[in-house]
């Protein structure tokens, strides 16, 4: 059975759990709704849990555990000599493309199911037959792999079919006993109360775990790569030169200082214009020009990251060259091309003008109305309390915005891919082109990576010292607030 008519199934049975439970708790009590412990809607809600949420979980747990128990079986089948041909995640990669080209193969009726089974890779031109049909293969279709692909297939349709079976069985099961218990004494309102309070923990669990979970799978990474790679020649070193034929130069500082440089110049950008647009909508406009301006201010935090990537690639790259390039209009010559710090910092800044604006709009906002009115009631003029009451009240929080916006600049990826190059230099010049630590991060990490080598590994490095640093500006920015915030009765 698919996936999605399982889920309806499910619904369709805790909808009938809710309807049913609800019914008989309400006749056991005559009718009479003041007999029953708790409202009739916890006894349907009673019913519609106890189906659906055993039986979730363990759908959950199965699309997990199946695909990796899958995976390590087939991977047994592959002899030492087809392994080492790449190695067995990329022969499991095609493993799996050909058997999910089989699949599109019998449901499109390209193949029936019997032939799908029984094909031989040295009979047919399978590479070609499902290239037709859009599964592209990196390699080609050895009788290993489709012996591999088959098996793949027959083991996730036979897993598919367990699954089914046993999370209808414990549906079925949770309405027999939703429906046994249902009844007016039953103390349903405790029971979903309880059941609720559990999911909430165990979402709060969940986005804890995630984050362990990147964190362990950084450092263990990180850990492999200082294998391979001194820690001091990696943290100290002022070359990055990786090069997958060996004897790379893998030092962090020129990514760092342009990581530093590109985000100083977009929160010069950012601070400025976010904090007195904040003061502007807080404190002057009316009304009117506040639901139309904060808006449409607003928007700029919508647009996708690629599209400011493309804004400063083709458009503030060009314009700079055209005033500060070589035969430009200030006849400077500073600039040899678009790319450049200056160019990422720019249209950086623009797009982190909304994260100031609105926290700071916030910030300001949440001053107690009684210090304006105190303020002006002893004859300071509004400028003046803005500048000596509001501000210095807000001045926490707006540091915490500035460092919160900081931690965001120095995490942005495809600005800096399109704006800023792809040349890992110290330079002081700002329309130098430089490239950053999350741009390497992509780079290293494109294509066919050997993650046995440092070349690949170093991302993960790179990502470690990254998030440590944002981990410290959001911690700081966190106990700025926290210890300076005054409050206010």
């Amino acid at each position: 059975m698919a996936l999605s008519l399982l889920l309806l199934c499910l619904l369709a049975l805790s909808a009938l759990a809710y309807v049913l439970a609800r019914g008989k708790a309400f006749k056991s009590a005559g009718g009479d709704i003041r007999l029953l412990h708790s409202l009739p809607g916890y006894y349907g809600w009673n019913g519609a849990l106890t189906v659906a949420l055993p039986s979730l979980v363990v759908l959950v747990l199965w699309l997990g555990i199946q695909p990796a128990v899958i995976d390590n079986s087939v991977a047994s089948m592959i002899s030492d000599h087809a392994a080492g041909e790449s190695n067995v995640g990329l022969v499991m990669s095609d493993v799996r493309r050909i058997a999910d080209g089989l699949d599109l193969a019998v449901e499109s009726g390209a193949m029936t199911e019997d032939y799908a089974g029984s094909i031989h890779a040295d009979l047919t031109d399978v590479r070609g037959r499902l290239g037709s049909l859009g599964v592209a293969l990196g390699s080609e279709v050895t009788q290993e792999k489709m012996r591999a692909a088959q098996a793949y297939r027959s083991m996730t349709a036979t897993g598919n079919w367990m699954r089914t079976g046993v999370v209808l069985l414990l549906a079925f099961v949770g309405l027999a006993i939703s429906y046994r218990r249902a009844d007016k004494d039953f103390r349903a309102r405790n029971f979903v109360e309880q059941v609720v309070k559990g999911i909430l923990i165990s979402a709060a669990l969940i986005a804890i775990l995630t984050t362990v979970g990147i964190v362990f799978s950084l450092i263990f990474n990180t850990v492999e790569f200082f294998k391979l790679y001194p820690a001091t020649d990696f943290f100290f070193g002022t070359t990055w030169t990786p090069s997958f034929g060996g004897g790379s130069d893998l030092g962090i500082l020129p990514l760092m200082w342009a990581t530093l440089y590109i985000s100083f110049i977009a929160l010069a950008v950012a601070v400025p214009v976010g904090l007195f647009a904040a003061i502007y909508l807080s404190e002057y406009a009316g009304s009117t020009v506040r639901s139309v301006a904060k808006p449409l201010l607003e928007v700029l935090a919508g647009i996708p990251t690629i599209v400011y990537g493309l804004f400063a690639l083709l458009t503030v790259g060009p314009l700079l060259v055209e005033a500060f390039g070589e035969g430009g209009i200030l006849g400077l010559g500073w600039m040899k091309g678009g790319t450049a710090v200056m160019t990422a910092g720019l249209v950086m800044g623009i797009m982190l003008i909304p994260f100031v604006s609105s926290l700071s709009d916030d910030i300001i906002n949440a001053v107690p109305q009684a210090m304006r009115d105190g303020s002006l009631g002893l004859g300071a003029t509004h400028s003046e309390t803005v500048k000596q009451v509001i501000l210095p009240a807000a001045l926490p929080g707006i540091v915490g915005a500035i460092l919160l916006a900081a931690s965001r600049a120095i995490g942005e990826t495809m600005i800096v891919v399109l704006g800023a190059g792809a040349a890992a230099r110290l330079s002081l010049n700002p329309f130098d082109a430089m490239t950053t630590v999350t741009a390497k991060i992509v780079s290293q990490l494109t294509g066919d990576a050997d993650f046995a080598s440092p070349e690949a590994l170093v991302a993960f490095a790179l990502g470690m010292t990254l998030f440590v640093i944002t981990l410290g500006l959001n911690i700081f920015a966190l106990y700025i607030v926290r210890k300076y915030r005054e409050q206010y009765d």
